[in-house]
């Protein structure tokens, strides 16, 4: 019969051990083996305060340091590799020490259980893993800012129910975008600092009758704080919620702007051409040039958003304090991750080489009277009332549309003088779509010199 290894933690109470193929099920050693630096850190900063404690002889932590010193620079450089028989990281890292140092290797776990042991871990990795998210996100925010300096006046149609509605410019709408971007960078950083908190020294779900110093490790490992509840500690998956929501929430952002993209870059919007190395061509039909990265990026939002989901109903009905359920948040968590950070690479260099068609974006404001709204405010200004200007602006698209004319600067002005006397010579200017543009410069309209504040207000909070 194959058995597992016998080396394990936690054989000594079994009698009878699980076999090879059902020992492989409950291990996580092919998920948790990216923890391995971060284990090693916790382990020594553990090992540090059980010797300054008294706990274990001060020889002893030297020798373990050291070892662990020794272990990281090996998996750093290849001379160890991670053995994926082992059933965790934690259980390969303590046998390693243990084969080199004996039973000065089996002290390390004193006052320790790997209830804490995985959530520091996984703490650990996150403080260093998030912040490089964040990196990405703002260096694709910084490219798309770039790119709506340099459309802050390029005129182009927005739409509301994909209908064209009003005039915009590209600077806008890009500055939108980083809008929804600057968000998700604080959503993540606000996740960074509730997570910032040590569970070590939190044990299986007790804490620990051995005299720990939660407070000497939290500091050692750079922690604001130790957990305040040793049970909670190790229930706690707040903080993979609230990252995986935070990449779900990054990625439907991402989806939809890939979604603004693939519209653009079709034959029929015609605003948009992606380089050839962020597109693609057809197996069959020789013409084609695909935005086939676009439409990745939108569909890996759903694999991030099932993740989400996952984890929620991961925990939705777990009894507090550690089950083994939690072994699986960490896979979830990880792709999530991953997937983001990739996502953001790939949409910041297909952004960064797109060739915006400027004068097909204006072409496309004349027609559909996108200049409606601005009829209407031009006879509020004059002085009647919004709803019979409105009502005005409305008869006037419908004399356009009787005589077959594309906008309402087509009409003649005795035409829109039985509409509302209130119409002049001036109407003319006030509808042309770069006016339309122009005149919109209230907090965060699409004027171009409003376009400008925005974006230098978003390079500021993407600074941090």
């Amino acid at each position: 019969m194959n058995q597992m290894k016998t080396d394990i933690l936690w054989a000594g109470r079994l009698a009878e051990k699980p076999e090879a193929e059902a020992f492989a099920f409950q291990s996580s050693i092919t998920v948790d083996r990216r923890l391995a630096a971060d284990d090693i850190t916790g382990s020594r900063a553990h090992t540090a305060m059980l010797g300054k404690q008294g706990i274990i002889p001060a020889e002893t932590a030297a020798a373990l340091d050291r070892e662990l010193a020794n272990l990281a620079e090996e998996l750093a450089t290849g001379k160890l590799t991670i053995d994926d028989s082992a059933e965790d990281i934690h259980s390969f890292i303590e046998g390693e020490l243990t084969r080199r140092l004996g039973d000065a290797g089996r002290m390390v776990h004193a006052g320790r259980s790997r209830n804490d042991q995985v959530v520091v871990d996984l703490r650990i990795y996150l403080k260093r893993a998030v912040p490089e998210l964040c990196g990405e996100l703002r260096a694709t925010a910084a490219v798309l800012l770039d790119r709506a300096e340099e459309h802050a006046a390029s005129v182009m149609p927005g739409y509301t129910h994909l209908q064209r509605a009003q005039p915009v410019s590209l600077g806008h709408w890009l500055c939108a975008w980083c809008a929804a971007l600057e968000r998700d960078l604080g959503r993540f950083t606000g996740a960074l600092e509730r997570l910032d908190e040590c569970p070590l020294g939190s044990g299986a779900l007790a804490g620990s009758g051995l005299p720990l110093d939660r407070e000497a490790t939290a500091k050692i490992l750079g922690f604001r704080r130790p957990s305040l509840n040793s049970m909670d500690a190790v229930a706690d998956r707040d903080f993979a919620l609230e990252l995986a929501s935070a990449c779900a929430i990054l990625m439907t952002h991402l989806s939809r702007f890939c979604e603004d993209a693939v519209l653009w870059a079709s034959e029929e919007f015609g605003f948009m051409s992606l380089a050839e190395k962020w597109s693609t061509g057809s197996s069959i039909m020789p013409q084609k040039k695909n935005p086939d990265f676009a439409e990745l990026i939108r569909g890996k939002s759903g694999r991030v958003t099932g993740n989400l989901m996952a984890l929620l109903t991961l925990l939705k009905g777990l009894p507090y304090a550690y089950d083994k359920d939690l072994q699986e948040d960490k896979e979830a968590l990880f792709d999530s991750l991953d997937t983001a950070r990739l996502c953001l690479r790939m949409f910041r260099g297909m952004m960064a080489g797109a060739v915006f068609n400027t004068a097909r974006m204006e072409a496309a404001c004349l027609g559909g009277f996108l200049e409606a709204t601005d009829a209407a405010e031009y006879l509020v200004r004059k002085g009647l009332p919004f709803r019979r200007a409105h009502e005005a602006a409305a008869m006037a698209v419908r004399d356009c549309i009787a005589a077959g004319r594309r906008t309402i600067a087509e009409s003649p002005l005795p035409e829109l003088k039985k509409r509302s006397a209130l119409f002049e010579d001036d109407v003319y200017a006030a509808l042309s779509p770069a006016a339309c543009v122009a005149a919109r410069k209230l907090p965060g309209g699409p004027a171009p010199e409003e376009v400008r504040r925005q974006i230098g207000v978003l390079r500021m909070k993407l600074r941090g």
